[in-house]
């Protein structure tokens, strides 16, 4: 049964990616559409097509591999400065060029002239660029949104599920406990397993990482805290004493290798369900966007960790980079684990919102093949006629894109082999849910 839960859970998650390739497309299909550009295919996955079919002039369908997608428009980059699409030169260089420029010409047809992708004005090529991650960035807000505030979080709440008995260093067992080993504030105090903390030295409590602050910020006070047991409210008392825990960071995480002095009451906390509001969850995600540019940014210093990983055999830290074979798995995973159906379908819809938030993120990048290179093409020749504008010079004609094809298959080449080194990762020494 785990086995046909952990099958049926990456199944989910396929159908998931798919969905999420398809309304990327689509993005750019009806900008496309909408702007008068003729879009001759609209295909989801890589490799031999396994079912098409034909709507007007263009062509759905799906192939065989399921890692991206892509809608085939008329007339990506302008003619050659003599007006050919023929390559010109023995050069590799010029001939990358020109096989770019010959592709996007392919199904040229009578009549098409005016319905070229380079023909439309750059505000327009923008718009249909940018409506594929953008597609990404909607879908991963609605499931955003439907976890925290339709689903809920699994979250640490102000109810206590274990009461230390006495006062440990950080990192040893809580049970260790010596006969003469000093009680712990909450021991002392009288809280017992179950206790729901209402308030904390006057103040309200609502969640439990407000609780653990006020805690940790009242070293060396006595304070009384006041407590629902079993549908009656009661006010201990409890002395707060300083004992060195690990450091926080500004999100409530451990900060590995780093400790502090602080207060200390000695309780654990139970885990819940909390179902937060529109301004609360438009926060988290904010949070979670900025968490995604910094690790966009540490992508390469990933590579040596990654690479260790395969040859190694070295464990994958909990922030290792995973690919589309990763992330399958742990869908897998989510669903093969003994827990509630809700709390299966909240972290799946939680890895689908994350993935589409990335893929938001990875094309925005200014570089070809990525969309965000085509769109700093389109705003680089609105720069140029501007200025050409401006100064009463003479049009400077459409930016060539396709003279970055070189770099572009650089670009293509490195995502390539990161993308190889990351799936052989995934493979032999995959990140794990703990």
């Amino acid at each position: 049964m785990e086995q046909l839960m952990w099958v049926l859970g990456i199944l989910i998650f396929v159908v998931g990616l798919l969905f999420s390739i398809a309304w990327h497309e689509l993005g750019h299909l009806s900008t496309a559409k909408l702007f008068g550009i003729r879009v001759p295919q609209y295909m989801v996955g890589f490799g031999r097509t396994i079912w098409s079919t034909r709507r007007g002039e263009t062509e759905y369908g799906l192939k065989a591999v399921p890692l991206g997608g892509y809608i085939r428009m008329i007339g990506m980059f302008p003619p050659g400065a003599d007006g050919r699409i023929t390559k010109r030169s023995s050069s590799p260089w010029r001939t990358m060029i020109e096989d770019a420029r010959e592709a996007s010409y392919e199904e040229l047809q009578e009549g098409d002239d005016t319905r070229l992708f380079y023909t439309r004005k750059p505000w327009k090529r923008v718009i249909v660029m940018f409506a594929g991650p953008f597609m990404n960035l909607i879908l991963s807000i609605g499931l955003f949104l439907t976890l925290f505030m339709g689903i809920g979080i699994q979250t640490a709440v102000p109810t206590v599920k274990e009461v230390s008995q006495c006062v440990v260093k950080v990192g040893e067992p809580t049970d260790s406990c010596k006969a003469d080993a000093t009680p712990t504030p909450a021991n002392l105090a009288g809280l017992r397993a179950g206790d729901k903390v209402l308030s904390f030295d006057g103040t309200k409590i609502d969640t439990y990482p407000q609780l653990q602050d006020l805690i940790r910020h009242s070293a060396g006070k006595s304070v009384p805290i006041v407590i629902d047991r079993k549908g009656e409210q009661q006010t201990l008392n409890a002395a707060i004493i300083t004992n060195t825990l690990a450091a926080l960071d500004k999100d409530g995480n451990p900060i590995k290798g780093k400790t502090d002095d602080v207060g200390f009451l000695g309780i654990t906390p139970a885990n819940g369900v909390r179902h937060l509001s529109l301004s609360q969850s438009a926060d988290q995600m904010a949070g979670m966007a900025r968490t995604g540019v910094s690790s966009l940014v540490a992508l390469p210093g990933k590579i040596p960790g990654l690479w260790h990983a395969v040859v190694d055999g070295t464990p994958r830290s909990t922030d290792s980079p995973i690919g589309m074979v990763g992330a399958a798995r742990l869908g897998g995973d989510v669903f093969s684990m003994n827990l509630p159906l809700t709390q299966k379908l909240a972290m799946s819809v939680n890895l689908l919102a994350g993935i589409n938030l990335a893929l938001f993120l990875f094309n925005m990048l200014p570089l070809l093949p990525l969309d965000g290179g085509h769109i700093a093409g389109a705003l680089w020749e609105s720069v140029r006629r501007t200025f050409a504008r401006l100064f009463r010079r003479p049009d400077p004609g459409p930016f060539d894109v396709a003279r970055l094809m070189p770099l572009a298959y650089v670009v293509a080449a490195v995502f390539v082999a990161f993308t190889g080194l990351v799936m052989v990762a995934d493979v032999v020494n995959p990140v794990r849910i703990n």
